[in-house]
């Protein structure tokens, strides 16, 4: 099967699964875990879900921002209580260690700006949660700072794929193959890019 076919499968059944009567309790698992410890986006199943029902787009992006914050708190509490047992390993395993030192510093004076950044971008969010737990950053920083950024990139996210929902599903299924290999050169962009600094 060709990398074409076997991207065109899993999107298949991913739009399949999106209309699936568990669909959100499934994107809530993953934007919760995804917080914490998983590596891969929400977007790989809001996006889809969003396409499929798109009169469900609010409620779909309300369920992906509320998993992903209280998934948050999970990272926030195993940076806290368990780093030396999870979160070192953890920041080992996607070799940030060494940098986390110098990147705990940053937090007191740039605390929010760091949570609402990674946020919104491709960073993987779950290094925050965890560095900010570790850090002890202010609870009620972190909670404002992640609800405004997830909230934000998931409902910008369903307002476009509302609005452009026809033409955007075409768009993407016409050029799922490019797309695939962009996502893909992103999601390991921002590791790299963290590793660089």
């Amino acid at each position: 099967m060709s990398f074409h076919g076997f991207v065109r499968q899993i999107y298949d059944s991913i739009i399949g699964l999106s209309a699936n009567k568990n669909a959100l309790a499934w994107l809530f698992a993953i934007s919760f875990i995804e917080s914490s410890f998983f590596p891969i986006p929400p977007d790989i199943m809001l996006i889809p879900m969003i396409l499929a029902t798109p009169n469900k787009a609010w409620k779909i992006a309300g369920v992906c921002t509320l998993a992903s914050v209280l998934g948050g708190y999970f990272g926030y509490m195993i940076g806290v209580y368990f780093f030396q047992l999870i979160a070192e390993p953890l920041l080992n395993f996607y070799g940030y260690l060494d940098k986390f030192d110098q990147f705990k510093n940053l937090y007191h004076e740039y605390g929010a700006w760091i949570v609402f950044g990674a946020g919104i971008t491709p960073f993987p969010y779950k290094i925050i949660t965890i560095a900010s737990g570790t850090v002890h950053l202010n609870l009620a920083v972190f909670t404002i700072a992640s609800v405004l950024a997830r909230g934000l990139r998931f409902f910008l996210i369903a307002w476009l794929l509302k609005a452009y929902g026809v033409a955007m599903k075409n768009f993407i299924e016409k050029n799922l193959g490019w797309l695939s290999v962009l996502f893909l050169a992103l999601l390991i962009g921002g590791f790299l890019l963290i590793k660089i600094f």
